[in-house]
């Protein structure tokens, strides 16, 4: 069993890879979220960044792409092993998908009070209407995630100015 800091770091690390796949996006004109899907043995099973604006969809959201890769990869739609680190916490889209998935774990970095859809606006993955208890965890690397967003939208808003 891994000990807390041990648990801690790879979060970071994961979370950081995120952040990376976040920029990608931001730099392409997206709002800047990254997601990062790992199995049981921590091997990295799919990656995914906002592609709303370059796909025409809506549906196209980080955490969607990477469900979509990790079951395709997997075989499985089944994801109870694996764990999501994203950047920004789920919309009401994503976070009925991750029910769905029956993710075993989600780690996101960053609150969102708009649409958040894991613990701040409202809560999904307790709610009566879902079908599997979902693991979460909040606040990895929450500073850089919430930086990166803010930066991103004063951008944004200078550039309409």
């Amino acid at each position: 069993m891994l000990s807390s800091y041990t648990e801690y770091l790879i979060h970071r690390q994961w979370m950081n890879r995120a952040i990376e796949l976040a920029q990608s996006a931001g730099e392409a004109g997206e709002v800047p979220v990254g997601a990062v899907i790992i199995d049981s043995a921590g091997n990295l099973l799919a990656e995914g960044e906002n592609r709303k604006e370059r796909d025409k969809d809506p549906t196209a959201h980080a955490e969607i792409l990477a469900l979509k890769t990790a079951g395709k990869s997997l075989q499985n739609w089944h994801l109870n092993e694996c764990t999501l680190y994203v950047t920004l916490e789920p919309c009401p889209m994503c976070a009925g998908a991750i029910v769905q998935a029956r993710l075993g774990l989600l780690v996101y970095g960053v609150d969102d009070t708009k649409t958040g859809a894991i613990r701040t606006v409202t809560n999904i993955p307790d709610s009566a209407a879902s079908n599997h208890r979902l693991k979460v965890i909040g606040g990895i690397l929450e500073s850089a995630c919430r930086q990166q967003l803010q930066d991103w939208f004063a951008t944004k808003r200078r550039q309409r100015n």
